[in-house]
């Protein structure tokens, strides 16, 4: 049996009815077809799936759904909501070249975020360690940690 469930995705509150074995990941990506919150390995090992949940980032391959009422979400969409101006993680990705394939970005700018938020300044071995649990198979990690340092200045700076 459904349970109706409320919550806020990026700011925009949603009503959503959900199965009790339904992940946040499939209700994010299929109900409110929010689609940069990536399915990866589904066992929370990969990192793809990183959204944040009143603050904390979570795999969402591995969160309940029904967990969800009440909570505030934001996913990589919620970064630069007006789509217009990037966020200054997404354009330290871009301008680094830490984007690829893209199939890790949105998670991996997730967890960026999540570790900016309580380390402004953080060092390259805090970096690396932040996102030990997102995987990439394009790059070798050098360029994401240099958008992550680029973005954490730019950040402090002001930018956001």
């Amino acid at each position: 049996m459904k349970q109706v469930i409320k919550l806020s995705v990026n700011g925009d509150p949603y009503t959503v009815a959900v199965d009790p074995c339904q992940t946040l990941n499939e209700v994010l990506r299929e109900e409110l077809n929010l689609t940069g919150v990536k399915l990866g390995c589904g066992s929370g090992d990969c990192g793809a799936c990183t959204v944040h949940v009143d603050g904390r980032a979570v795999s969402s391959c591995l969160t309940l759904a029904v967990e969800m009422d009440g909570k505030e979400i934001l996913t990589a969409e919620g970064l630069a909501p007006s789509g217009e101006t990037l966020h200054p993680i997404q354009e330290a990705f871009i301008d680094k070249g830490a984007i690829q394939c893209g199939f890790c970005t949105c998670g991996m700018e997730m967890s960026a975020l999540n570790l900016l938020q309580k380390n402004p300044s953080p060092t390259e071995t805090e970096i690396r360690e932040a996102i030990s649990g997102n995987l990439c198979r394009c790059t070798g990690y050098t360029k994401i940690v240099e958008a992550i340092s680029a973005a954490g200045e730019k950040m402090r700076e002001g930018d956001r």
